[in-house]
């Protein structure tokens, strides 16, 4: 498969940034999902352990990628500890 796009990038150069935009598409979609896997306190890899991940979280932990209005260094705790 390689090899073919490889050729049609030879005979085709306008072909080379779709090829590079495609990919790095790719690269980004695979960057983000291990982000979320390794980050998110949704995800529990290991349930002996830690089973609830989500308890030790403070109200100043950012989890979110990108949040517009919400400032996390100013937030109190408002729930009780576990």
């Amino acid at each position: 498969m390689f090899r073919v796009m490889v050729s049609h990038a030879r005979k085709h150069p306008s072909l080379i940034p779709l090829f590079l935009i495609i990919g790095s598409g790719g690269v980004g979609a695979a960057l983000y999902l291990m982000r979320l896997a390794v980050f998110n306190p949704d995800v529990c890899w290991d349930k002996k352990n830690n089973p609830e991940p989500w308890n030790k979280l403070s109200p100043s932990d950012q989890y979110k990628f990108y949040s517009v209005n919400v400032d996390y260094s100013r937030l109190k705790k408002d729930r009780p500890d576990f």
